[in-house]
């Protein structure tokens, strides 16, 4: 049972019984061809079948779509950095010549081969799939006090000491004020007075911290400085957290997605020694496949599985070219339902909550290809100061956002930023505070608790500001009552809170969580109807009916209920069919454009 009666229920309720269906699938053929992916040629290639895990959505193929198209035009002059997948066996001999590393998360081989050759792993006996190693970006695009994260360090006492947060990004400054100890203990960490745990360049193989970008250092400031330079003014979330850096960006802000399941592979392994509960992935990729089959989605799936947190940016295609809004936008892995995806928003440049909005630029959902509700909430990422590294790429781009400090420095140690790269590490520094709170959270009840406790606004859909806007103090507040909570204590709760959870393609509402609910197991896909038992499958059960009270009905289309994405009855559906090839989003107030997050769709633009 995942959810119980809202306090002051019979609590002998009799419990109603339901399975919800995270993964629906179109009902009208005019829907499938309005959603359908971008391109069409290599609609031969491909057929639907089920994953190798059972899941349906998936799709059975040699060389992704990319890929066919390089090996069909077989130019002699390119070379394409491929992830293979094989059968199991050990990398064929003819294969090594290319062998670039291996990816232990997802038993992988990146290579690095001719596109004439391309056609080998095509019809190898021994490959499963191989999948273009398709570049990355950062999403660019301290709002402490607006988020309550400064309450929680007043009333509740913690700063995230302890919690290590992996960033995976472009680095970390050699040095800055911010990132210093609050303690006196000098010798705990590797690189002297600074709150570097670990460093790992994937990009140029140095040992040393350093951040020729600039985007990584400000992403950690968001999580974990502690505003020295400002005299605690520009605090991160989580000010005595431990930063773990993982280089996977270059000078110019770009990678390649094998850099990031690398990374995360370096996180499986050595997450225990760190302490690290979340990373925060404030890059991403274009979406070309399914979660189900791309292999930085699986490998972010690896890390929840263990019960670490991935929280990915949204990405910044919430309006076209034209300037108007659009949906769709969302990036990889932030397409995953395993993934915590953040969007957006703007505080308006005041402390109030009540004038917050969703940016502008913040990607809107659904998902491409597999079309899911995201992102799951929203978070501060519009003109957010942090720290600046001199020399870097951001830097030396953008002077007339920097931002001098309190403390004379001799050059600005701030820097303004926008967009979701920026938001997605205010959730990851809320959830590092969630966790010492309560170090025996799931990443699917972080989920829940940081959804249940947003505060929703007027004028926006799910598939805008997905749960609602990030409470940290309510979130840490809530984290800390299920640590602590005795038989018979009443669950803390605020009129401001949603009241509300996302599962799958549902909004859910009218109850409260219980912690101890099979829905929070690492075992269970967010948005799935049941969870995997040795006797066959148990329900993931949602609501109750009770006496005096109104029956809750969770993941149906009753009781508050609404569907999301197609839905079973009338009414509440924001994504609806259109003709065939018809480019839009119904159910909005009007008509919206849709931006699948595909790299051959767009040209990627940093946001001021």
């Amino acid at each position: 049972m995942s959810i119980v009666p809202s306090p002051g229920t019979d609590k002998t309720a009799w419990r109603f019984h339901r399975k919800v269906v995270g993964r629906r699938k179109p009902t009208i053929a005019a829907l499938a061809l309005l959603l359908a992916w971008s391109s069409g040629a290599m609609a031969g290639q491909r057929h639907p079948a089920k994953s190798s895990s059972g899941h349906s959505g998936a799709t059975v193929y040699k060389l992704d779509e990319e890929l066919t198209t390089r090996a069909a035009l077989g130019a002699s002059w390119r070379r394409s950095r491929v992830i293979v997948q094989l059968d199991g066996s050990p990398l064929p001999s003819d294969l090594k010549q290319y062998q670039r590393s291996h990816l232990d998360l997802i038993d992988a081989y990146v290579l690095d081969m001719p596109d004439r050759a391309l056609s080998l792993l095509a019809q190898h006996p021994k490959v499963r799939s191989a999948h273009f190693d398709r570049p990355i970006w950062a999403a660019d695009y301290l709002s402490t006090h607006t988020t309550g994260a400064d309450g929680v360090w007043q009333s509740l006492g913690y700063t995230g000491k302890g919690v290590g947060v992996a960033v995976i990004d472009s680095g970390i400054t050699t040095w800055h004020d911010d990132l210093t100890l609050n303690a006196t203990n000098l010798n705990r960490y590797p690189y002297g007075d600074q709150r570097v745990a670990a460093f790992v360049d994937f990009v140029n193989g140095q040992s040393q911290p350093y951040d020729d970008h600039g985007h990584g250092s400000h992403v950690a400031g968001i999580i974990l400085g502690n505003g020295y330079d400002s005299r605690g003014k520009q605090s991160g979330m989580a000010p005595d957290a431990d930063v773990v850096a993982l280089k996977v960006l270059d000078k110019d802000g770009k990678g390649s997605i094998s850099n990031i399941i690398a990374a995360l592979d370096w996180v499986a392994r050595n997450a225990k020694a760190y302490n690290i509960k979340v990373v925060n992935l404030s890059a991403g990729a274009g979406v070309t496949e399914s979660y189900w089959t791309d292999p930085l989605t699986l490998a972010a799936k690896r890390l929840v599985d263990r019960g670490i947190v991935v929280v990915a940016a949204a990405g910044n295609l919430g309006k076209n070219a034209q300037g108007q809004e659009q949906y769709g936008g969302i990036l990889c892995p932030g397409n995953a339902p395993w993934v915590l995806t953040v969007g957006a928003s703007s505080t308006e440049g005041t402390t109030r909550r009540r004038d917050d909005k969703v940016a502008t630029f913040s990607s809107r959902g659904p998902t491409r290809g597999d079309y899911l509700a995201k992102p799951d909430l929203v978070a501060p990422g519009y003109g957010i100061l942090s720290l600046a590294v001199p020399g870097s790429s951001l830097y030396n781009a953008n002077s007339q956002y920097l931002v001098d400090g309190t403390l004379s420095t001799g050059y600005p140690p701030y820097l303004s930023l926008s967009g979701t790269s920026m938001a997605a590490p205010q959730v990851a520094g809320t959830i590092a505070l969630m966790f010492e709170a309560n170090p025996k959270l799931t990443p699917n009840l972080v989920k829940a608790i940081l959804q249940y406790t947003a505060q929703t606004y007027d004028g926006y859909d799910a598939l805008q500001e997905g749960a609602g806007f990030l409470d940290a103090l309510s979130a840490v507040r809530l984290a800390r009552f299920y640590q602590r909570n005795k038989p018979g204590t009443r669950m803390p709760v605020q009129n401001s809170w949603s009241g509300q959870i996302i599962w799958g393609n549902h909004m859910l509402s009218g109850g409260y969580l219980n912690p101890l609910g099979n829905a929070w197991s690492t075992a269970v896909v967010w948005g799935a109807g049941s969870v995997q038992v040795a006797s066959g499958n148990d329900n993931i059960v949602w609501g109750t009916a009770c006496n005096d009270c109104d029956n809750i009905v969770w993941g149906t289309a009753d009781a508050k209920g609404d569907n999301i994405v197609w839905g079973t009855g009338a009414g509440g559906n924001i994504v609806r069919g259109a003709t065939a090839g018809d480019d839009s989003v119904w159910g909005t107030g009007g008509r919206a454009r849709i931006q699948w997050a595909s790299a051959g769709r767009f040209a990627y633009a940093p946001v001021r």
